[in-house]
């Protein structure tokens, strides 16, 4: 019962961030691209406020797989990096934090990207 309280959680927040990037793009004259970066700095914010782990705690992966999960590991990191390095963290922690993440995400658009090549029917000149 406990892990389908936990999907239902994830579900709804997940769904709220959704719902809310839908009617920004809706009803304003933003862009995805504007949308998606702005989740990002949300997501940095929530972390620097402290308001991302306890959010975290509760949605799981409603919260941790959108970009506004990306933002709170670069926000985290950052912290982390400063409580260790002083200053110069500030600049490095956010990047060392994300790079498994960035890396992945390079290397999975590298195959599909590949994969999705081959099978693509060839132009009729």
């Amino acid at each position: 019962m406990e892990i389908l309280l936990a999907c239902v959680r994830a579900w709804l927040v997940g769904g709220v961030f959704c719902a809310l990037a839908q009617v920004l793009l809706d009803r304003t004259a933003l862009t995805p691209a504007r949308i998606l970066v702005s989740y990002v700095v949300a997501g940095v914010a929530l972390g620097a406020l402290g308001w991302y782990e306890p959010l975290r705690r509760f949605a799981g992966c409603g919260v941790t797989l959108p970009l506004v999960g990306f933002g709170g590991v670069i926000a985290e990191g950052v912290r982390r990096a400063v409580g260790e390095q002083g200053v110069l963290g500030a600049v490095s922690g956010g990047i060392t934090a994300a790079s498994s993440g960035i890396g992945a995400v390079i290397l999975l658009g590298v195959i599909f990207a590949t994969v999705g090549a081959r099978g693509r029917p060839k132009r009729l000149r």
